[in-house]
């Protein structure tokens, strides 16, 4: 393996097939896929911020004021803006403008961009990494994990954010051979960090192979280990007039006079040209080092100039505002949550809760391998530490590396006790392209070694003849499962858990999100009456009306609630059982009309008032 290959020219047009492949089915699903409660709530941002640029090239003064911006802007400013400005302009310009697309449609259009960049880049690392059979594997097999899919339907962030970490992993690991990468590493993270707050980790996760890069590199050359200190130096002194700012400035007043034309940006620009100089000079003595370093330096400085330049929230109170941001991720509420029998309300939550949730809603014929090819991986890594053992295995790679830590990052990340533990799957994406790689080496090791075997009694058998069906073989019940819980895929669980119904008896989480209602929206609007009220559970009033713009509900029905509805739509949820017990109660019935059942495990109930 060559550290930082570029593709060759047969796998950039694979790669430009996984793009086009995944983006056509996507788009080709997604009017089946219903809308989340924070898809709606994107949808409504993304006009607001959609009109604000309207205005902005009609009335650029009044536009760019505090008071047009906050106008504008503040609606879901607990999220960075880069995807919802996306979300808003497609549909302005594919449903408003052009009249092309459904109102969803538009809106999710960036997302299956973002989500098709996901196997492409999988693809790539893989195919360097360990080569293109590898690469393949886990590019194809991806979006095949029914969850996985589901969330690349949506207009949110969470399959944007795992593009974006996989993008940035990829351009620092071409950076180690090519600077154009190591400036690109620095804006395809600022990028990041505007898609998803996930991205602030990013940074310490690369910080570490940088460094020892560098170290292993400069091993004979004491004098290019001169410049690094030097960098560090400058680092250690700009935090230290930062520090003295604050403390004679107090915390507020230093927070409120960061301003544009201000000591503090001043400092910055000292450390961000001061840095790249440092670098700059360290290339003449000893361009690998330099090389290492040149992404920490981009994404320091390139990160914090586009976050702050895309969000136009910011411009007028940059520090208040991003501390707020960062304050409310700091200190996000917890939702209740069922887990194998217990509905986790705060914590400590338990700690193995993402193992095991991850083991039991990726197909077992996909997860058995990522936990073999894994394991395998910190095993000759370990191994190789000690003189006794070392010579039994092959030292696991720089690159080798990168693949087995961000396999594990977003997971460990999620796992601590005090992370709110919600939303199924989604917030440790980012680790799954990577085990789908290590999941692909696993296979193809297998593969291997059974056609060792099988020549001594074929000689002529190719390595492509078993490689073939035992992948098919592998991806096949990924692809029923997809296909037999499609669309709604926060219901999917695996072989392990006994499918849906084994979910159940074990306590887990059936469903969440509140998208699987379109199951009985044809029946709701065949069986409501006119002008009547409907009580959708978990479906906030944006969706609602997002339902009846998009021609899937009743545009002359109303949303009520248990007590003063015609008919309840209740989504199952254990922490939510109240509300069940309302409507039999209102309802003077408990028998439901209708429901939707995947393999006879009730997901959503209907009830019509008598």
């Amino acid at each position: 393996m060559t550290a930082g290959r570029a593709p060759t020219r047969d796998e950039r047009w694979l790669a430009l097939g996984l793009w086009v492949l995944t983006f056509v089915a996507l788009w080709a699903t997604e009017s089946a896929v219903g809308f989340t409660r924070d898809e709606s709530v994107y949808f409504y941002a993304g006009e607001s911020y959609a009109r604000w640029f309207q205005q902005l090239f009609r009335e650029p003064a009044r536009a760019l004021t505090d008071a047009a911006i906050v106008r504008a802007w503040d609606y879901n400013h607990e999220h960075p803006a880069l995807m919802k400005e996306l979300f808003g302009l497609s549909h302005l310009l594919f449903h408003n403008t052009l009249g092309w697309l459904r109102p969803a449609a538009a809106f999710r259009l960036p997302a299956f961009a973002l989500s098709a960049l996901v196997p492409v880049l999988t693809f790539l690392l893989g195919s360097a990494v360990y080569g293109r059979t590898v690469g393949l594997f886990a590019a194809l097999s991806f979006l095949l994990v029914p969850r996985q899919y589901f969330n690349a339907e949506l207009a949110c962030f969470d399959m944007p954010i795992a593009a974006m970490w996989l993008l940035v992993v990829y351009a620092f690991w071409r950076a180690l051979e090519d600077r154009n990468w190591g400036v690109l590493c620095g804006v395809f993270f600022g990028l990041a960090l505007c898609t998803k707050h996930n991205a602030l980790f990013l940074p310490f996760i690369l910080a570490p192979f940088a460094l020892w890069r560098t170290w292993t590199t400069t091993v004979d050359r004491p004098d290019a280990r001169v410049w690094p200190w030097r960098v560090l130096g400058l680092v250690a002194a700009v935090a230290v007039l930062y520090g003295l700012l604050v403390v004679s400035l107090g915390p507020e007043d230093f927070q409120r006079k960061f301003i544009l034309l201000s000591p503090h940006t001043l400092l910055f620009v000292v450390l961000a040209v001061g840095a790249l100089g440092m670098l700059h000079l360290q290339n003449e003595v000893h361009p690998p080092s330099a090389l290492a370093l040149l992404p920490l330096a981009t994404m320091a400085v390139f990160g914090p100039i586009i976050f702050y330049l895309h969000w136009p929230y910011l411009w007028h109170s940059p520090v208040d505002r991003t501390a707020w941001y960062l304050n409310f991720h700091a200190t996000h509420n917890h939702y209740t949550w069922f887990y194998l029998g217990r509905l986790l309300r705060e914590p400590p939550f338990p700690l193995e809760y993402v193992v095991v949730k991850t083991a039991l809603t990726v197909p077992t014929s996909l997860f058995v391998p990522m936990v073999t090819g894994w394991l395998v991986l910190a095993g000759r890594a370990v191994l190789s530490l000690f003189e006794r053992t070392k010579s039994l295995v092959r030292t696991p790679s720089l690159a080798e590396a990168l693949v087995g830590v961000n396999a594990v990052a977003a997971i460990l990340i999620i796992s601590h006790p005090q992370v709110p533990h919600f939303g199924g799957v989604k917030h440790w994406l980012p680790s799954m392209p990577f085990l789908g790689i290590l999941a692909g080496v696993a296979v193809m090791r297998g593969c291997e070694a059974l056609v060792e075997r099988l020549r001594v009694r074929w000689p002529g058998l190719s390595l492509a003849a078993v490689v073939t069906p035992v992948f098919a073989l592998l991806m096949l019940p990924a692809l029923i499962g997809l296909v037999r819980v499609f669309p709604y895929g926060t219901s999917y669980y695996s072989e392990l858990a006994g499918g849906v119904p084994g979910a159940a008896s074990l306590g887990m989480q059936r469903q969440f999100w509140s998208s699987n209602v379109t199951a009985v929206l044809p029946w709701i609007n065949e069986h409501a009456p006119r002008n009547g009220r409907v009580f959708l559970h978990e479906v906030n009033g944006l969706s609602f009306r997002d339902y009846q713009r998009n021609g899937m509900l009743r545009g002359d029905l109303q949303p009520g609630g248990p007590f003063d509805s015609d008919i309840a739509a209740y989504q199952y949820h254990q922490e939510f059982r109240e509300h069940e017990f309302n409507v039999w109660q209102a309802y003077g019935t408990r028998t439901p009309a209708t429901g939707l059942y995947l393999d006879e495990t009730p997901q959503v109930i209907v009830y019509q008032r008598r």
